[in-house]
C-alpha cells in the first residue's frame, strides 16, 4: 500500500513542501488542470508536473484525474476524436511512468454537496448534502450555485447540455461508456496503466440525470463491460457509503482484486440521502473504517490510498474538503490502522 496525497498545483495552498512532512507519505496525486477538457495535454507540461513533485521527494504515479468530454458521455458522432484525444492523454501519462488514472462518468454535474461550510459541534466546518435542499433547485434557472457545479458552463451552455441529456437513459449511458471502455483500456493495456472509474458521488440520479457507478451491482456490471486488469475501480468511501444500501467491506472484497486507488473518508448519515462529511475516525461517522481497511489488506491490496476529503480545522481555510490539517490526520490514522490490521493478520 502506498500513502499520497492531493495536490492542486502551484495555486494549492497546501504546498508540497507541507505534504512532504506528513508521515510515510509516499506520493502526489495531481493532474494537468489547466487544459480545457478534450485536449491532448502537452508531453512537456507532464514532464515539468512530474519533475516538481519529485524534486520534493515524493512520487507521480496517480492522476486524478483526465475529465471525460460530455460528448463522449452523451455518445455524440463527433466525440471519436475527442476519445481518441484520452487515448493519447493515457499513452503520454504511461510514458511519464503513471501507473494509476482515475476519471468518473457523471453527467454534468461531479461530486454535488449543499453545504460547503457545515458548522460542527467542535467548531470545524465540512461538506454535506441535504437531498431536499438539492432537489428544490433547478438547475438550468437557479442562479444559486452549489458545490460540484461546473461553473465553466455558461447559463445558456448548461441549459442546452441539460436539454441534450433529456434521452440518456441509464441504459444510454451504458452503452456509451462500453462504447468508451473500448477504445481506451487497450490504450491503457499498450501503456501500462490501470484505469481506476470513481464512483457517482453522491450515488443516486440528480435533476433527472442518470448515475450508473453506484452499488455493487453495478460495479460488477461494469467491470464486465471490458475485462481486463487494466480496467479497475477507484473505491471511494465517501462516494459510496452515502447510499445506506452499499456494504463497503463486502463490495471490497468482491472486487478488491481491481481496486486500484482507494480514497478513504468517512462521513455521517444524517436521514435518506443526507449526510455530512467527518473526521476520518470510526466513531466520528457511520462508515467502519477498520473494517473497511481489514477488507482492504486482506483482498491483498498493493495499490494507492488517499484521504479523502477532511474538515476545515484550527482556522484553516482554502479548497473546501481539502485543506492540510485534517487530512493529514486522517493519513496518519488510516497508516495507523493498515499497521495494526497487518500486524494482527500475521499473528
Amino acid at each position: 500500500m502506498k500513502m499520497t496525497f492531493r495536490w492542486y498545483g502551484d495555486s494549492d495552498p497546501v504546498t508540497l513542501e507541507k505534504i512532504r512532512q506528513i508521515p510515510l507519505m509516499s506520493g502526489i496525486v495531481s493532474a494537468i488542470y489547466d487544459v480545457p477538457v478534450g485536449e491532448v495535454w502537452p508531453e512537456d507540461r507532464i514532464a515539468a508536473l512530474k519533475q516538481k513533485i519529485n524534486d520534493k521527494g515524493l512520487a507521480f504515479e496517480v492522476v486524478e484525474s483526465v475529465p471525460v468530454h460530455e460528448k463522449i458521455k452523451l455518445g455524440t458522432p463527433d466525440s471519436d476524436v475527442l476519445i481518441e484525444n484520452y487515448c493519447e492523454n493515457v499513452r503520454r501519462l504511461g510514458k511519464a511512468g503513471v501507473k494509476v488514472i482515475c476519471y468518473n462518468f457523471m453527467p454534468v454535474f461531479d461530486w454535488l454537496r449543499s453545504e460547503l461550510e457545515h458548522q460542527n459541534a467542535d467548531g470545524s466546518n465540512s461538506l454535506a448534502y441535504d437531498d431536499a435542499t438539492v432537489l428544490s433547485l433547478n438547475p438550468a434557472e437557479s442562479e444559486l450555485s452549489l458545490p460540484g457545479w461546473d461553473e465553466s458552463y455558461g447559463k445558456e451552455e448548461l441549459k442546452d447540455l441539460l436539454k441534450q441529456y433529456e434521452t440518456v437513459t441509464e441504459e444510454t449511458l451504458w452503452a456509451n461508456l462500453k462504447r468508451f471502455l473500448s477504445k481506451i483500456i487497450p490504450a491503457a493495456e499498450e501503456a501500462g496503466v490501470r484505469m481506476a472509474i470513481h464512483p457517482d458521488d453522491p450515488p443516486w440520479g440528480i435533476f433527472g440525470l442518470p448515475r450508473i457507478i453506484t452499488n455493487e451491482a453495478n460495479l460488477e456490471r461494469f467491470l464486465t463491460l471490458y475485462d481486463s486488469e487494466a480496467n479497475g475501480l477507484s473505491f471511494c468511501t465517501g462516494s459510496l457509503g452515502a447510499g445506506i444500501f452499499n456494504d463497503l467491506p463486502k463490495m471490497i472484497r468482491k472486487f478488491g482484486s481491481r481496486i486500484y486507488f482507494a480514497h478513504l473518508r468517512n462521513i455521517k448519515h444524517t436521514g435518506e440521502r443526507c449526510f455530512e462529511e467527518t473526521a476520518h475516525p470510526s466513531n466520528c461517522g457511520s462508515l467502519d473504517m477498520y473494517e473497511i481497511v481489514k477488507a482492504l489488506y486482506e483482498s491483498g491490496f498493493d495499490y494507492y490510498i488517499r484521504p479523502d476529503h477532511g474538515r476545515m480545522i484550527w482556522g484553516e481555510t482554502g479548497r473546501y474538503g481539502y485543506g492540510l490539517y485534517d487530512r493529514a490526520l486522517g493519513a496518519v490514522y488510516l497508516l495507523g490502522l493498515w499497521e495494526a490490521v497487518s500486524k494482527n493478520t500475521e499473528q
